[in-house]
């Protein structure tokens, strides 16, 4: 059971706008959920894209971008560029929108961008395990998770759609 956020009374389930959402009876607090931001950053590298082998869920193991939460107080650019520098160590400059993903049965929305490194040193940071150059030809295949949950699936699917699609800029 949860508790109001206001008045730490528990909530109930209400027919809100025609989906049922939790609503404090005592003084009409309503818990909205809303997606939480993830800001991507396919970071380009002597004309090789970096990845990290994620330690941690979703998809624990796995080779993809640097990406990470936005926090309150930053912008998604600003937040890229931190989480780039945090999982591998790299400054990056933004070169622009790839793309935005989201999907209704998953709490997070995916905002990614192209980058190119302008310093600092590769090395696994943060919420990796390994970080990695990869050339265009070289990147890595990995299938689905076969006992993943709905947003390790979302997500691989994401990272392996944005991957396919990556070239150097210089090609």
């Amino acid at each position: 059971m949860s508790f109001c956020g206001q008045c730490a009374t528990p909530m109930s389930p209400a027919m809100i706008n025609g989906k049922e959402r939790p609503r404090c009876p005592a003084c009409g607090f309503v818990l909205w959920r809303n997606p939480a931001p993830v800001g991507m950053a396919l970071i380009e590298h002597d004309g090789e894209l970096v990845l990290i082998r994620r330690r941690e869920a979703p998809l624990a193991g796995f080779w993809a971008p640097p990406a990470g939460y936005v926090e309150c107080g930053e912008s998604v650019p600003d937040a890229v560029m931190r989480e780039a520098e945090e999982e591998c160590g790299l400054r990056i400059e933004l070169q622009g929108l790839l793309g935005v993903h989201s999907r209704a049965d998953v709490d997070v929305l995916i905002i990614a961008y192209a980058a190119h490194s302008i310093g600092g040193a590769l090395c696994a940071g943060d919420d990796a395990s390994d970080a990695r150059l990869f050339a265009p030809d070289m990147l890595p295949r990995q299938p689905p998770p076969h006992d993943g949950t709905v947003t390790d699936l979302w997500f691989h699917g994401v990272v392996s759609t944005t991957l396919r699609d990556w070239r150097p800029t210089h090609a």
